[in-house]
């Protein structure tokens, strides 16, 4: 089981990063292998519309996305984390989701019956982490929202939604033990719930 953690943050020892591997750190000792990249380091473009995907379910475009959908691919789950940007994610993650449009599948005649490529194979699991300044869980935004919603209509199960507030200095994610707290839970139970899907396939398989 693979699981790969996804930080949409520019930068890359900010709190954001801290916190999503915080989250993989919890997955140890289950029998999970985990990867964590960070947006930065892939220089990729915005989703021009373009359709190519439609038939191959594939991208087109020729840049550093490439790189990063075959571990999507591979990943049994992710983490996406991000900063909160005026109430939503960054542009970087922005664009890494709507990157993925090319693993949604469309009726050829009535594009309202559609599907995720991820949910046609059997669904994958995800975790999302959002981090925000303001003390306020309204000034939030819509940043967890954004990444469960887009990976839910990819065919993700999202087992758990960490909104961390009050958090903008450097660091401040590493002196903050209860949002450590949180992430190490949100990546334990990730990991659990992969080996409950695991077992369940076997004893189906088995019965048959």
């Amino acid at each position: 089981m693979k699981v790969l953690g996804i930080v949409g943050s520019p930068r890359k020892e900010g709190n954001t990063s801290q916190l999503v591997r915080q989250a993989l750190d919890g997955m140890m000792g289950q029998g999970v292998e985990t990867e964590m990249i960070h947006l930065a380091d892939y220089d990729f473009c915005d989703c021009r519309g373009c359709e190519g995907c439609r038939e191959t379910y594939a991208c087109v475009i020729g840049d550093g996305m490439q790189k990063i959908y075959p571990r999507l691919l591979e990943a049994d789950a992710v983490v996406l984390g991000s900063p909160t940007y005026f109430y939503d994610v960054t542009a970087l993650m922005k664009a890494f989701l709507d990157r993925l449009y090319c693993f949604e599948a469309f009726d050829d005649e009535d594009r309202s019956v559609w599907m995720g490529v991820n949910e046609a194979l059997g669904g994958k699991l995800a975790v999302v982490i959002s981090v925000c300044e303001q003390s306020k869980a309204e000034d939030a935004g819509f940043a967890a929202k954004t990444m469960a919603m887009t990976l839910e209509a990819l065919g993700y199960r999202v087992v758990d939604s960490v909104q961390i507030a009050g958090l903008f200095a450097k660091d401040e994610a590493g002196a903050d033990r209860e949002a450590q707290a949180r992430a190490r839970a949100a990546g334990r139970r990730l990991a659990r719930t992969m080996l409950l899907k695991q077992r369940i396939r076997e004893k189906l398989t088995t019965q048959v």
